[in-house]
Formats: structure tokens, sequence, C-alpha cells
């Protein structure tokens, strides 16, 4: 299995490219899970295709294009998509994949709708690669935590996806107070590695359980 972490959703930066495509197939499908939107921005499908829809989303564009550049097509790549999917089709759409993509947003409500969905186990037994941006990178982890911001005004831990249990990660490290102060206190409570991607250029890319760094990644032992 591999595990694809990346800071935002630069899939076809001249920096990763030769690494990813050892990974990337063009034969390969991909289910891209669009689950980690705001309550506030998305409320209901309309909302969601501004965002996600082929016609006029505003990320489509930018997902599809990083995708295709390594030769996938853009046939083999459907979104799940939160309003329109049932549980059904959502899951078949899992099965059929090669490639899971889960997007940035918000890691917990991410959850929240994968469980509402019966998603979880279906997820957690695909074992060929899996690709997360910001919150899809974190959401990969069995435990993740965040740093207070905007969004989450307080330290806590997360219940994630269960592929990767033996580190921690933060993404979009700038060096700030909160984040050194969050990461201190997992390395005292939790005694694991915390790996910090900075914000704009690093990934963390897990193979069958080796871990390798691309770009700005600092490891905290």
């Amino acid at each position: 299995m591999v595990n694809i972490l990346l800071d935002g959703y630069n899939l076809d930066s001249d920096w990763l490219y030769d690494e990813l495509k050892k990974y990337l197939k063009p034969e390969y499908k991909v289910a891209v899970v669009a689950f980690s939107f705001r309550d506030s921005r998305v409320k209901n499908n309309s909302d969601w295709q501004l965002l996600y829809g082929k016609e006029q989303g505003n990320f489509y564009g930018g997902i599809i294009g990083s995708l295709c550049s390594y030769g996938i097509k853009e046939e083999n790549i459907t979104f799940l998509n939160y309003f329109e999917d049932t549980k059904e089709t959502a899951k078949n759409k899992i099965q059929n994949a090669d490639i899971i993509y889960f997007l940035g947003g918000l890691p917990d409500r991410m959850m929240d709708r994968l469980k509402k969905f019966g998603l979880i186990d279906v997820l957690t037994q695909h074992n060929k690669v899996v690709i997360g941006y910001s919150a899809g990178a974190v959401i990969q982890f069995e435990e993740y935590f965040l740093t207070p911001d905007d969004d989450y005004p307080t330290f806590n831990y997360y219940k994630g996806i269960p592929y990767l249990k033996d580190f921690y990660l933060v993404v979009h490290y700038e060096n700030t107070k909160e984040q050194n102060e969050s990461i201190d206190k997992v390395l005292k409570e939790r005694r694991k590695t915390v790996y910090v991607i900075y914000k704009g250029k690093g990934a963390v890319v897990i193979k069958n359980n080796n871990v390798k760094t691309i770009g700005n990644v600092k490891v905290i032992l």
C-alpha cells in the first residue's frame, strides 16, 4: 500500500512528479472524496457543484488536471458527491478505485460524513494508493491532532482512518508558537515521531511502512 501525504493539491509539481509517477499509473481509476467542505459554505448540491462540479467547480480543473498529467483519463476519475451519491454508489466508487484521493478542508467533518455513508470499513480495506492533502493527509492516521486556529479553537486529538499509526503529521507548518506548542504536547503525551510539512513545498510518501520525505519536511523525534 502507498500513502501520499501532501500540503496542497499540487500533485503535478515538478518536484513531486518523478516520485509520484511510480505510483499513479495511467490505467488507474480514482475516487475523489469531496466530503471535507465547511457546512457554512456548502449547504446543498448547488453549492457543492460550485466547488467540485465538472461544469463550474472552482477546484475541478485543478484536481482533474493534476491527475491527468500522469496519464490518468478524466473518465476514470469520479467524485463522491455527498448530496447525490447513496451509500451504495459511494461504496462502489471506493471499491472500483485504484486510488483514493481525500481533499482538503475540515477533517473531522469529513470523518462524520464518511461514517454517515458507512464507508470506514471499505476505505480501511483499500490497499492500493491513498492520496490526501491538508485535511486529506491527516485523516489517513488512526489518530491525528489539530493546532488551534480559526476552525478549531482548542487543541484536540481526533480519530481518522487507521492506515497510519506509527507517527503524527503536521501540515501547513509555519513555525508558529501554537504549532510548536502542539507538537511539544504530542511528543510528551504520545511519545511518537512527528513529521512536519512546511507550508508550500513538502510531501511524505509511505510505501509498505517505509517512509520517504520530499521537499521541505522536518522530522521531530
